[in-house]
């Protein structure tokens, strides 16, 4: 972390175009050949709030983008230029987000962000090609999140949000969320071969093509192994398809799209570090990268079609999109050892077999409340998940005895509305409302008092103000209500499924408070940086602790932090970013045990330096902060902070063939993914032990890429972006 200061000074990274919708309330100026702004029928032109606009291809996130200095947008060539290690780490690209992995890399990441472990997904909401990814009562974990079926090199954009101040977001979006769309077609059809350490290899050929005036298909087939790094090979294998079917006509947009994916893998699961310490275990030697219970891991599968349709009018914008999921996963994992079951091992195993349908709609307008331009919004939101989920006493994934077996079916029915008001030419508002209501049925079939049904709503306000620019430059005010929904079968459970002591059911809706100051800032040329100072506050952070088959109430807590992001182009072919967050997470009562949050981390850090088209060379340096986080809530055990760094070099050695390099941990540091405290006990030892648990990072690994492309097409490289920036617009 000593390096990161002198790096800071760089400032760091590209801003961009505007997306395509503009924030609420703004009307971008008008261009000599634009249509006029406002309804023919006003007696004088509207007020037309001047928009600082900066082209380029990498962010959306110039001055008169957005409506927080938190939010933005990253696009497909930022991308294309940094590696990732897996595929959710493709959410890296969120400024002051870190993505981790504490078991088998065919099960959901972990994500840190604003002080909060998001444990797969509580708490940030993600979506793919318009198809959230967060799952509502899973087995493992409420709102998990599984990544793992994204295609890097197919995603088109990210748009990215902080905080509950925005309308449109509902269910796990408190702390933040992310739209991560992929492209509707290619400029040409690609195969991509890597292979690398640990025998890794990755296939991947995709393509598009024109079947009819203004409908184009799009097709991608991935397949993929690993052994990584672990004594046990993990023998990760991944099969991956999507299919999609867009077009335009007149007014109108659509999509219908398919993906379908699978995985299966051996997991080394988090270890114990007396035992690294120790060096052995049963007779033989034992270190970071072994494995206690050698058949731990998982397989799981999902496939999703979805349909999406907008229509732009002159003011009028009309969305509607629905989308059906069929998602299995059986998970085998071993925490404990042998702290329950001696003779057998504490293997459980945790399955979830699901149905989900949902639907959406919205319906904007351009208008005018008086003499003040505004723009209206209102949507309805319906999501319906039908699971079968349950945990079981498993031996060498073999099931010894059943916790919980439930059938679940929650409704979460949504309902929002906002209007953006430009009030002056230097402020405009954001004013909006949207009310959710839960619905929860479950039929406990291994206990049934803990079967039932119950309704909870929640009514969440927001509120954004935008002041200027001036010189370039824009503050943000922001606040709002947000929530999370809580695993239905804590919300009708009577008794706890191991010991049958009675105990509280749990709200379903839990509600969070936020506020946010920002600034940000185009006023130096070629640097573009953003300032936030955020708050926000839980009512309890109650939690269905899936590893246990019970939902712990845990107290209500209190998160504020600084975020500072910058985007700096000095030269066409150089671009760096670095973007710092520090975070003061506390519970908000006082307790004998402390008030420490467990895993909340309180500093993360990017810094990364990308140079494009130097010849036929690119290459991108990032480095990556993962501060120290309190283990228990008195403090008196705490993570280790880690820095590691990745190298990606790329050679056109054609026009149609890339080779691609990949370096990750470059310096090989000994550091870890993610660390616990909490009791276990090893075969052998006679009583549980308080101990720190870890899950290595990778060491040091290499990846070979030969991208081929098959036919010429528009070139995607940044050489173009290049020739657009010495005509005067930054890349």
């Amino acid at each position: 972390m000593a390096a990161l200061p002198a790096l800071i000074l760089l400032g760091a990274a590209a801003s961009a175009s505007p997306g395509p919708e503009a924030p609420a309330g703004v009307r971008p100026a008008e261009s000599s050949d634009a249509a006029p702004a406002g309804a023919a029928s006003e007696p004088s032109p509207p007020v037309t709030l001047m928009r600082v606009q900066v082209d380029g291809r990498h962010y959306d996130n110039a001055v008169g983008s957005s409506d927080a200095a938190s939010q933005g947008t990253i696009r497909a060539p930022l991308l294309k230029h940094r590696p990732v290690l897996r595929p959710g780490e493709v959410l890296e690209f969120v400024p002051g987000l870190i993505v981790t992995q504490h078991s088998g890399d065919g099960k959901a990441n972990q994500y840190f962000l604003r002080g909060f472990n998001l444990d797969h997904g509580t708490d940030f909401a993600t979506s793919v090609m318009g198809v959230p990814v967060n799952m509502p009562s899973h087995a493992h974990g409420q709102g998990y999140a599984d990544l793992n079926f994204l295609i890097p090199e197919l995603v088109e954009r990210i748009d990215y949000r902080k905080g509950p101040y925005f309308a449109r977001n509902g269910d796990f979006s408190a702390a933040g969320s992310a739209d991560i769309d992929y492209l509707r077609q290619l400029d040409a059809p690609f195969v991509s071969l890597t292979a690398g350490e640990g025998r890794y290899r990755r296939a991947l050929a995709a393509g598009s093509a024109r079947v009819a005036d203004g409908v184009q298909a799009l097709g991608a087939v991935e397949a993929m192994g690993n052994d990584g790094p672990w004594r046990v090979p993990e023998r990760l294998h991944r099969r991956n398809l999507l299919l999609s079917l867009s077009g335009a006509h007149g007014d109108d947009r659509w999509r219908v799209g398919l993906m379908d994916y699978r995985a299966d893998w051996t997991a080394t699961d988090q270890v114990p570090q007396r035992l690294i310490e120790a060096g052995t275990f049963q007779g033989r030697p034992f270190g970071r990268f072994d494995a206690i219970d050698t058949t731990d891991g998982g397989r799981t599968r999902r496939t999703g079609v979805s349909v999406d349709w907008s229509r732009q009018d002159g003011a009028r914008t009309t969305r509607a999109a629905a989308y059906a999921v069929a998602y299995r996963l059986s998970l085998y994992s071993n925490f404990t050892y042998a702290l329950e079951r001696p003779d057998t091992g504490d293997q459980f195993a945790q399955q979830d077999d699901r149905h989900v349908r949902g639907f959406s709609a919205s319906h904007a307008v351009e208008h005018s409340i008086g003499a003040w331009p505004a723009r209206s919004e209102a949507g309805v939101q319906v999501r319906q998940d039908r699971a079968r989920v349950g945990l079981f006493d498993t031996a060498a994934r073999a099931v010894v005895g059943t916790t919980r077996d439930d059938r679940v079916r929650e409704t979460l029915s949504s309902v929002f509305a906002q209007t953006g008001i430009e009030l002056t030419p230097w402020a405009r508002a954001v004013i909006g409302l949207r009310a959710d209501q839960a619905r929860f049925h479950v039929d406990s079939l291994s206990q049934p008092l803990n079967s039932g049904a119950a309704r909870h709503s929640a009514v969440s306000p927001t509120g954004s103000l935008v002041l200027g620019p001036w010189a370039r430059t824009e503050l943000f005010l922001n606040a709002g209500r947000g929530l999370h929904s809580n695993d239905a079968r804590g919300v009708t459970t009577r008794v706890d499924p191991r010991s049958g002591d009675a105990v509280d059911a749990v709200p379903g809706l839990v509600r969070a408070r936020g506020r946010e100051v920002g600034l940000r800032s185009e006023w130096l040329p070629g640097l573009q940086t953003s300032l936030a100072v955020w708050r926000l506050d839980f009512d309890s952070e109650l939690l269905y602790v899936g590893d246990a088959g019970s939902t712990e109430a845990n107290r209500p807590s209190t998160r504020r932090g600084v975020e500072w992001n910058n985007r700096f182009v000095p030269l066409p072919w150089l671009l760096i970013d670095a973007d710092l967050a520090w975070t003061r997470a506390r519970f908000a009562d006082r307790d004998p045990a402390g008030r420490r949050i467990p895993n909340a981390v309180d500093r993360v850090a990017s810094v990364g330096v990308t140079m494009k088209d130097v010849g036929p060379w690119s290459a991108s340096l990032q480095w990556r902060y993962l501060g120290s986080a309190p283990l228990i809530e008195d403090n008196s055990a705490r993570s280790r902070s880690s820095l590691t760094a990745n190298l990606r070099v790329s050679r056109q050695l054609s026009p149609k063939t890339e080779w691609t390099l990949d370096v990750f941990n470059l310096f090989d540091r000994r550091v870890n993914d993610i660390e616990y405290f909490y009791e276990s006990r090893l075969p052998g030892e006679t009583a549980p032990v308080a101990d720190r648990h870890l899950h290595p990072a990778e060491p040091r690994t290499w990846r070979v890429t030969v991208r081929r492309r098959f036919r010429a097409g528009k070139s995607a490289s940044w050489r173009s972006e290049s020739n657009a920036s010495k005509a005067g617009r930054p890349a």
